[in-house]
């Protein structure tokens, strides 16, 4: 058990949680992204994520003190999510629980990434990495194996017992199980170079087209053990930085011991296609994403891609209900695409917050017209700040965002 210290640490930390979690607020923002996700929106809906925590770490509020690492994990996570809701919490809803995570392994495909790494920051961040490619013969391709998923319960049960008197009756304690990443060829790209990957496809397509079915085939087989083991995770909170609020969700039949893939949201992408054209992309990627997709509830497409030139295809993919329009997007005829079939899920330049001085202004009018833009057109659209990477070291510029934002969607 840890110090009396710690668990003093960590019950005050919950303590704020849940008060916070019991606000009538909380409720009401889940009624709007509810109403967002059923594409009846009342406004558009704000979320800050993948924020530079780095950049923040001498701020008092983050500061850990606690010494067992059991500890420090819930320490952080806590420190965190009071911290964002007392300077940026946008439309993010803060939950009347703590996640424990279930002890699942998962054994990967069985390719280990071959890289150099050429710059890192200051602070010990990988900026930049060299990939070597390793399937370059047929022989390669027999590198890919089926993943196996293992769940130690053992394990599971002692981090539930741990948690439960470490907190004891300040917060409930929750076990969660896996939300799946399922990308195609965000795995690729760093077996084998984004470079080596594109050129591979216009010289050998057979050959990429073996790799990547063997890699669906190993998704699917991941999916059939994780329902299996009944430790695929409950109806989502979020999905992909956004909120995930649904009324759709989860399916009928639904058996919170077991989900299922239909009971949640998936989220998938391409981000090195952003310069294919739409044919390749619904050759190498739409046709196979969709037989991971068709086994979900709703699905969250895309990332960085840039997809306002290959909706047609994104539509092909089933169950699609939120599309990515990312900074490299023309806004106009992403929108004049979706409409009101799909949540327009706006993700501004988050370099705006990188400058040598932060500009509110610039930041309002770029937010602004995405918002005029979305009314235009008729779509349901949210907003989601995330990849930063960088705030000058200056996290007021978070506060700031967040209350332009703000008074953006809610004018």
């Amino acid at each position: 058990m840890p110090s009396k210290k710690d668990v003093q640490i960590l019950r005050d930390l919950a303590s704020r949680v849940r008060e916070i979690a019991a606000l009538p607020l909380q409720e009401e923002k889940r009624r709007l992204w509810r109403k967002l996700n059923g594409l009846t929106p009342e406004r558009p809906m704000v979320m800050i994520d993948q924020v530079c925590w780095n950049e923040l770490q001498d701020r008092e509020e983050l500061q850990l003190r606690c010494s067992d690492p059991e500890c420090r994990f819930y320490e952080q996570r806590l420190r965190q999510t009071l911290y964002q809701w007392h300077h940026f919490p946008a439309d993010m809803v803060i939950e009347p629980f703590l996640g424990v995570p279930k002890a699942v392994s998962n054994s990967g495909f069985g390719v280990h990434v071959h890289e150099e790494i050429r710059e890192t920051y200051s602070s010990g961040g990988i900026l930049a990495h060299k990939f070597f490619n390793q399937f370059q013969t047929e022989e390669d391709l027999e590198k890919i194996q089926t993943p196996r998923i293992t769940h130690d319960e053992t394990e599971t049960q002692r981090r539930q017992v741990v948690a439960k008197e470490i907190f004891g009756d300040t917060i409930e304690v929750r076990l969660t199980g896996v939300d799946p990443y399922l990308s195609l060829w965000d795995p690729i790209s760093t077996w084998m170079g984004v470079e080596n990957a594109l050129l591979a496809i216009i010289e050998r397509p057979n050959y990429m087209h073996r790799l990547v079915n063997r890699m669906t085939e190993g998704y699917l087989s991941m999916l059939d053990q994780l329902e299996e083991l009944g430790v695929l995770c409950e109806p989502q909170c979020v999905i992909h930085c956004t909120g995930a609020y649904t009324d759709e969700l989860p399916a009928p039949g639904y058996n919170p011991e077991r989900p299922r893939t239909k009971d949640i949201w998936m989220f998938g992408l391409a981000q090195m296609f952003s310069t294919v054209s739409p044919q390749t992309f619904k050759e190498f990627e739409v046709d196979y994403c969709s037989r991971i997709c068709e086994r979900f509830g709703l699905v969250y497409y895309g990332c960085c891609d840039p997809l306002d030139g290959k909706m047609n295809e994104v539509r092909m993919i089933p169950h699609v209900r939120k599309v990515s329009m990312s900074p490299w997007v023309n806004q106009e005829r992403g929108a004049e695409e979706i409409s009101n079939d799909f949540v327009f899920s706006r993700k501004p330049n988050p370099a705006f917050l990188a400058e040598a001085s932060f500009d509110a202004e610039l930041v309002r009018r770029d937010l602004e017209k995405t918002v005029e833009i979305c009314k235009r057109h008729g779509c349901p659209l949210e907003i989601i700040l995330k990849d930063i990477s960088t705030v000058r070291y200056e996290p007021e510029r978070l506060d700031e965002w967040n209350r332009v934002a703000m008074e953006v969607v809610n004018r």
